[in-house]
C-alpha cells in the first residue's frame, strides 16, 4: 500500500546563498522502527497521511526522502566553552525543509560534509531524552524546539560501547544560530551575512528595520528565555554560541537537566568541568553570547565605530534586563502578581534558605500554594521565620494561590526518571517513555496517577552527570 503522507514543504533556507549549507541526503538505516510520533504536532503542521507507521519509519528514519523536501546540512561556527571554532555545522542533522514556517530536521541521520570525525548518528538515549524534555518544555510554556518522531534504526552506534541507534525528527521555527552569523562575519562574507540577516528579519522579526533593532529584539527574547529556564530549575548544560538559536527557542538538548535540590552553581554536564554553564551562570553567559552576535552584526552597519558604541550599550543593558525578568518570575513563584519594595529580598532569602538546606527546587515551590513548604526543610523554624514575612506580603495580593499554581509545575522530567526510561527502552520497553510523556503533558496539575514521578531521587538514584549524544 502506498502511503498518503503529505508534507507541504517550502524550502526557504535552500534559497539562501549556497555557502550557507551543503545539499546532502540522509543515510539509510537497516531496519527503521517507529518508536514515537507526535500526531498533535503533525496536525499543527498540516501533515496528513500519518496512519502508516511503517512508512513513517522509513521517512523519519531517513530511508525515504519525502516528496517536496530539499535535504541539506547547515553551516555555522561557534564559541565552544569560550573557545572559537571556525567551522562547525550540522554533523549529524539534515534539514528536510520548512512547513508553515517551521523547520523539519532529522537528527542522527548520517554523515554530512560537517561531520569531521563523527559518525553522523545518534544513539537511542539522547533521542528519547530530547523527545521527552523538549515536549516537557513546550508544556511548561517555554519556547523550544519540538519532537515530531523517534525512530529506532536497527543498527548499533559505537560510543564507549555499542548502543542502539535512533533518529529524532526535530521541529523548530528555525535552526539558525548565533554561530551562523559568526561564520559569515569571520569569513568577511558581507553578501552572505546580509542575506542571512534579511532572512531572519522576514522569518522571525518582521517588525525590525535594521541590525540595531534586530540585535535588541534577539536580546529581549534570549533574556526572557533564560529567565524562564531558571524559573523551572532548568540547566541547558552547553550554552555555546552554536547552541543559541536566533529565534529565541531552547535548542540542542544534550547534557541538559532539571535540578532536584537547589544550589545556584549546580552543574550536570560531564564536559562542563569549571561550571561555565552552571544554573546561575546562565544569566551571564547569555549576555556573553549576545555580545558575540553583536560583533558579527557590526559589518552590516555603515558606520562601524558608531555601531560598536550602540551595540555595546545594548549588551551592557542586558544583565539588568535578565535580572529583572528573573526577579519577576521568582515573584510569581512566591505568589506575587504585583511588585512591591522588599520583594527581591524575600525571594533572595528564600533561595538562600533552600540552598542552605538542600530543599528540592520543584517540590518546594509547588508546596507553597498549599502552605506546606515547611515539609521540604530540615530546619523548619528557619522556614517559619521566613514564612511569616512572606505571608504578610501575600496580604497585598488578590489571588496568590492562583499565581503560584500557574508559575510552579508539580512535575518535571527528573534525571533519574529519564535514565530509567532510557534503560527500559534499550531493553525494548517503551512503557516508561509513554507514561512519562503523558505525565509531563500537564505539568501544573496534581495527578494522583503520577505522584511517584514527582519524588526526588534517593541517594542511590541520583544521576550526577549528563552527557552529549556525540
Amino acid at each position: 500500500m502506498t502511503s498518503a503522507l503529505r508534507i507541504d514543504f517550502d524550502n526557504t533556507y535552500a534559497r539562501l546563498p549556497a555557502q550557507l549549507f551543503s545539499k546532502v541526503t540522509p543515510t539509510p538505516v537497516r531496519a527503521p522502527e517507529l518508536l514515537a510520533f507526535n500526531h498533535a504536532l503533525a496536525n499543527d503542521l498540516g501533515i496528513t497521511g500519518t496512519d502508516d507507521t511503517d512508512h513513517l519509519a522509513q521517512v523519519f528514519g531517513g530511508n525515504l526522502v519525502p516528496e517536496g523536501a530539499e535535504p541539506l546540512a547547515q553551516l555555522y561556527a561557534g564559541h565552544q566553552f569560550g573557545h572559537w571554532n571556525p567551522q562547525l555545522g550540522d554533523g549529524r542533522a539534515i534539514l528536510l525543509g520548512d512547513v508553515k514556517g517551521f523547520d523539519i530536521q532529522l537528527k542522527g541521520s548520517g554523515r554530512t560534509p560537517y561531520s569531521r570525525n563523527g559518525d553522523g548518528r545518534a544513539w537511542l538515549g539522547p533521542v528519547l531524552r530530547e523527545f521527552v524534555v523538549s515536549e516537557a518544555m513546550h508544556a511548561l510554556g517555554i519556547p523550544t524546539t519540538r519532537a515530531l518522531a523517534a525512530v529506532a534504526t536497527g543498527e548499533m552506534v559505537q560510543r564507549d560501547t555499542a548502543l542502539p541507534g535512533a533518529v529524532l525528527t526535530r521541529v523548530a521555527s528555525s535552526h539558525i544560530r548565533v554561530g551562523t552569523f559568526q561564520i559569515l562575519a569571520a569569513r568577511g562574507d558581507l553578501a552572505g551575512l546580509n542575506a542571512l540577516f534579511e532572512y531572519c528579519v522576514a522569518r522571525h522579526y518582521p517588525t525590525v528595520s535594521d541590525p540595531t533593532s534586530f540585535l535588541q529584539a534577539v536580546v529581549d527574547r534570549q533574556a526572557a528565555l533564560v529567565a524562564q529556564w531558571m524559573s523551572v530549575g532548568f540547566i541547558h548544560g552547553v550554552m555555546n554560541t552554536d547552541n543559541c538559536a536566533i529565534s529565541g527557542e531552547t535548542i540542542d538538548y544534550g547534557p541538559c537537566a532539571f535540578m532536584d535540590d537547589f544550589h545556584p552553581m549546580t552543574v550536570f554536564s560531564s564536559i562542563d568541568r569549571k561550571g561555565r554553564y552552571a544554573f546561575a551562570a546562565q544569566a551571564d553567559i547569555i549576555v556573553w553570547n549576545m555580545a558575540q552576535l553583536a560583533t558579527a552584526l557590526v559589518p552590516l552597519m555603515p558606520d562601524r565605530d558608531a555601531a560598536v558604541t550602540t551595540f555595546t550599550q545594548i549588551i551592557h543593558a542586558m544583565p539588568a534586563k535578565v535580572q529583572h525578568l528573573w526577579s519577576q518570575a521568582l515573584g510569581r513563584k512566591l505568589g506575587f502578581a504585583t511588585t512591591h519594595p522588599g520583594d527581591d529580598q524575600i525571594s533572595s532569602d528564600f533561595l538562600t534558605l533552600m540552598a542552605t538546606q538542600g530543599a528540592d527546587f520543584t517540590n518546594t515551590f509547588a508546596s507553597l500554594a498549599r502552605d506546606a513548604a515547611q515539609d521540604q526543610f530540615v530546619d523548619r523554624d528557619s522556614y517559619q521565620d521566613w514564612a511569616r514575612v512572606w505571608r504578610d506580603r501575600l496580604e497585598r495580593e488578590t489571588d496568590p494561590v492562583a499565581t503560584m499554581r500557574a508559575a510552579n509545575p508539580t512535575i518535571i522530567p527528573r534525571n533519574h526518571r529519564i535514565e530509567e526510561m532510557i534503560q527500559a527502552a534499550v531493553l525494548g520497553d517503551m512503557t516508561p517513555f509513554s507514561r512519562l510523556s503523558r505525565a509531563l503533558a500537564a505539568p501544573f496539575e496534581d495527578v494522583a496517577e503520577f505522584q511517584d514521578l514527582t519524588r526526588p531521587p534517593t541517594q542511590e538514584e541520583r544521576v550526577p552527570f549528563t552527557f552529549c549524544g556525540t
